[in-house]
C-alpha cells in the first residue's frame, strides 16, 4: 500500500493506494475507487474492501473526502455531495496519470453515503466502467426524513449567525456510546450498531472523529444520488444489501437504485442475516459480499 495525495481544485485529497501482490510497474492493472461512508475514512471500511480488491489483482484507491480526515479544504467537516462526487472524479483523474493502470478498466464502488455518491459520479463520469454498492444509501433520502423544512430554516438561521461572526456550528454524527443513545431514547439497530462501529475499538480511527459542520445538512436533504438513473446509469451495476433491515434505509435504497438504473446489466444480492454495518467489517458478511464483489469487476473491467 502506498500512500499518495491528488487534487480536487485547489486543495489535496489524501489517500491509500492499494497494490495487487507481485505488483509489475511495467504492467497494466484495472483499478478501482473504493469511496467511504459519511463520517468514514480511508482506513476504515472502504480501505478493508480495497485491500482484497487488490488481493485480486486489482488497483484499488480508497481516500478522505474533501474537508475531512487526512484531506485538505476548508472548511473542516463539511459534508457536501457535489464535492464528494468531484472527489470521485478527481480519483479517477489521478489513476489516469498512473502508468499502470489501464484507464479503459476502471471501476467504482462505494459503503453506505459512498455507495450512492459512486452511483452518482458514475451517472455522468462515464471513465466508470462499472459500479458495485455496497449497502449504498440515497443522502436525500435518508436526510429528508424527519422534520426537513425545519432543519432547513434551523440551517438558515446558522448561516445569518455565522456570516456575523459566530462560530461555526459542529455536531455529532452520532451518539458517542450506546449509554448516550439510550440516555435519550435512541435504540434503533442501525444507530447502534454505528456507534459500535465507529466509536469503540471494533472500527473506531482517530481521523474518523464524528463532526459534522450543521450546514451541511442542507445539501445533504436535496441531494438524490439517483437522479437521472433512468437515463444515464447504463454500466453494469452490482447492488449489495442486507437482508436484516434497520432504520439506516440501505436495503430500500438498494432497490431503488436497482430498478432504477437504465443498466441492462445488473444483479442485486442480498446477504442473508445481514445488517448495515455487519457489511463494514463482519467476516462473514464482508466475504460474501466480496464473493460477489470481485468477479463481477473481473467480468466487467
Amino acid at each position: 500500500m502506498q500512500k499518495v495525495r491528488f487534487k480536487n481544485r485547489t486543495w489535496d485529497l489524501a489517500g491509500h493506494l492499494h497494490l495487487p501482490e507481485n505488483f509489475d510497474d511495467t504492467q497494466q492493472y484495472p483499478a478501482v475507487v473504493c469511496v467511504h461512508p459519511g463520517s468514514s475514512v480511508k482506513e476504515q471500511t472502504a480501505g478493508l474492501y480495497a485491500a482484497q480488491l487488490a488481493e485480486n489483482g486489482f488497483i484499488a484507491l480508497a481516500f478522505d473526502a474533501s474537508f475531512q480526515g487526512e484531506s485538505s479544504g476548508e472548511p473542516r467537516f463539511l459534508e457536501d455531495p457535489a464535492t464528494r462526487v468531484e472527489d470521485i472524479r478527481c480519483a479517477v483523474d489521478f489513476l489516469t496519470t498512473l502508468a499502470y493502470v489501464d484507464n479503459n478498466r476502471i471501476g467504482a464502488m462505494g459503503v453506505c453515503a459512498g455507495g450512492g455518491y459512486a452511483a452518482n459520479a458514475s451517472i455522468s463520469e462515464k471513465r466508470i466502467k462499472a459500479i458495485a454498492s455496497v449497502v449504498g444509501t440515497n443522502p436525500s433520502r435518508a436526510f429528508r426524513e424527519g422534520n426537513p423544512e425545519e432543519t432547513l430554516k434551523a440551517v438558515a438561521l446558522q448561516r445569518t449567525s455565522e456570516a456575523n461572526g459566530a462560530e461555526k456550528l459542529i455536531n455529532n454524527w452520532i451518539p458517542n456510546s450506546a449509554e448516550e443513545a439510550k440516555g435519550v431514547g435512541k435504540e434503533e439497530m442501525d444507530l447502534l450498531e454505528a456507534i459500535d462501529y465507529y466509536r469503540t475499538a471494533r472500527g473506531q480511527h482517530p481521523n474518523s472523529c464524528n463532526k459534522l459542520l450543521f450546514k451541511s445538512m442542507s445539501n445533504l436533504i436535496l441531494f438524490d444520488a439517483f437522479h437521472l438513473a433512468e437515463y444515464f446509469l447504463t454500466q453494469p451495476l452490482l447492488v449489495i444489501v442486507g437482508d436484516k433491515v434497520g432504520g439506516f434505509g440501505s436495503y430500500r435504497d438498494g432497490f431503488e437504485l436497482y430498478n432504477k438504473a437504465r443498466s441492462t446489466n445488473k444483479k442485486i444480492h442480498i446477504v442473508k442475516g445481514a445488517s448495515h454495518y455487519d457489511l463494514y467489517d463482519r467476516p462473514e458478511a464482508t466475504e460474501e459480499a466480496l464473493k460477489q464483489i470481485i468477479p463481477f469487476f473481473q467480468e466487467n473491467l
